[in-house]
């Protein structure tokens, strides 16, 4: 597996597992345009693997990512001074939009680890995420509007994670609350303690990763994606002959004898 070269970030393989680490702890992991770039190469470069089947996405430090990064903001303004147009803070916030949209489609199962601060593009982060775990004590909000901004990449995928309803409260009035309440409107699954809890959440959902067949947990996931883009009778259609397919297929004929002989599938061994 050849992985990008990468500062912002720490990688680490295990088995059919790659940990991504965001690793700026001085900054709470705040969202850099370095890190966000970083971020797109690591997931364009396993895009097609077929040996990587779950990311597992958390911070450094105590913190899974602060939100967006000052000096950045910094760079943009200036570069906005010297052109005459804001066209560099939309380049900037766009930026972090196309690497959120490659997070939530991308084909393996992505299991988000929530803790510390988790605010703004971690926020966002977060809701993209297949899997969430947070601990009870992490600091979740979305505190754009209190800086005069606007959570403009955000906001769609708070809508579709949360609802209507609960992304306005959020957004509008930049509320601050914790793992607790995040699982409660359904950003996180599942809440922890303390670092052993989160450790064993975590390995109990890599094993149920692990007990998937790789090809159908991609195409399942490309699947539901489509739920409500494109009109329903063509999508069962398409779906059915998926199915089909799978049926067919090397995973199917596998799946099927492993059930019959009453034991564990090659791919989760």
């Amino acid at each position: 597996m050849n992985l990008p070269t990468v500062e912002t970030l720490q990688l680490r393989e295990d088995g059919f597992v790659l940990h991504v680490t965001l690793n700026r702890p001085e900054s709470r992991n705040a969202m850099s345009l370095q890190m966000t770039q970083e971020l797109r190469a690591v997931f364009t470069a396993i895009h097609d693997s077929e040996s990587i089947r779950a990311v597992v996405l958390r911070g450094a430090g105590g913190h899974f990512c602060a939100g967006g990064d000052i000096k950045d903001m910094a760079g943009a303004r200036m570069r906005a001074m010297e052109s005459g147009n804001d066209e560099a803070y939309a380049e900037l916030n766009r930026a972090f939009g196309h690497m959120i949209t490659q997070v939530d489609h991308a084909p393996q199962v992505v299991i988000a680890v929530l803790e510390g601060a988790v605010m703004g593009g971690g926020f966002g982060l977060a809701c993209v995420s297949d899997v969430a775990i947070a601990r009870q004590d992490a600091k979740f909000a979305l505190p754009e509007t209190g800086l005069g901004i606007l959570p403009a990449q955000i906001a769609p995928f708070v809508v579709q994670r949360v609802g209507f309803t609960q992304a306005r409260r959020l957004a509008l009035l930049g509320a601050r609350f914790d793992g607790r309440e995040a699982v409660q409107i359904g950003i996180a699954h599942h809440q922890a303690a303390d670092s052993a809890e989160i450790d064993a959440l975590l390995a109990t959902t890599l094993e149920q990763v692990k007990r998937c067949a790789p090809q159908a947990n991609r195409s399942t996931k490309a699947l539901l994606h489509r739920v409500g883009k494109e009109p329903l009778e063509g999508l069962l259609d398409d779906a059915a002959r998926q199915f089909a397919r799978a049926v067919a297929g090397a995973e199917g004929a596998e799946g099927t004898l492993a059930f019959v002989q009453k034991r564990p599938a090659k791919w989760a061994e």
